[in-house]
């Protein structure tokens, strides 16, 4: 039955979770710390780094194109960067050789802005959601990095930022998901979909349009493992404790330091 309060809120994150490991996804997305109601999150220089620069370009969507480069781009990273840094106790391992990373990807952007020059298409939702199934109850979520808009065709041409060293795999279910949810949160069509990878001097890579169809009944399928692991209760590591969940349990057991709360009141904690 429809209930947007009881539903199953699926996202690219919250599944890839699950395929990981589903005790990971257990502690990352329904586990509360019991003394104060709060989730956990595990915060990495790496994570910390795609946050940041993710945050920064954010900015500039909302702007008029001609607008979005009047403010030197490069002080509003290293002005997040420092309130990140600050918010934050104890992640300061390797900030350096992060924060400089970080400066040559918003570099690469002001060198080469491409699509950032251009018209931005936007959901008119903060969050933007669907209903993935009804009768299941199932909701997908998720936000898109960027959205460019296409006059010629009236259409939309999707990008997803990159920050990571290595590039995405080919059986990634991000622009699948992605594809999903711009076509069923408003009304015109998808026609490129790309992956920015900030850190080379010219990272926009165009990727193949998903099958939507296709899309669909892998992220049904996988929804329904979510829900049936869920009822059931088998959320454990297959593995007996692995990489995703680790750090997860380490927290459990008092050992991760407490570094603060986050964006949306989460207990963040600082792995090495």
């Amino acid at each position: 039955m429809k209930d947007k309060y009881k539903a199953l809120w699926l996202s690219h994150s919250s599944i890839g979770d699950f395929l990981r490991c589903p005790r990971s996804y257990y502690l990352k997305n329904m586990y509360r710390n019991p003394e104060t109601n709060k989730k956990i999150q595990i915060m990495t220089m790496p994570l910390f780094l795609g946050s940041i620069v993710h945050e920064t370009l954010e900015k500039l969507s909302p702007l008029r194109p001609d607008r979005r480069f009047e403010n030197p781009l490069l002080d509003d990273f290293e002005e997040l960067w420092r309130d990140g840094i600050e918010s934050l106790d104890g992640l300061d391992d390797k900030e350096d050789e992060y924060r400089q990373r970080g400066q040559q990807m918003i570099q690469n952007v002001i060198d080469n802005p491409g699509p950032l020059l251009k018209r931005a298409g936007r959901i008119k939702q903060d969050l933007p959601q669907y209903w993935l199934s009804e009768e299941e109850n199932m909701i997908l979520c998720g936000k898109v990095d960027w959205m460019e808009y296409l006059p010629e065709t009236d259409a939309f041409h999707v990008i997803d930022f990159k920050t990571g060293k290595h590039e995405e795999k080919a059986n990634s279910l991000q622009l699948p998901i992605y594809y999903l949810l711009i076509t069923n949160c408003q009304k015109r069509k998808v026609e490129k979909m790309s992956y920015w990878y900030l850190g080379q001097e010219e990272g926009l890579k165009a990727q193949l349009l998903p099958d939507l169809d296709e899309a669909h009944q892998k992220i049904i399928s996988i929804a329904q493992k979510i829900k049936a692991a869920r009822l059931e209760n088998k959320l454990s590591c297959p593995w007996g404790g692995c990489p995703a969940c680790k750090p997860f349990e380490a927290v459990l057991r008092g050992e991760m330091k407490f570094a603060g709360l986050g964006r949306f009141n989460s207990e963040i904690y600082i792995q090495k």
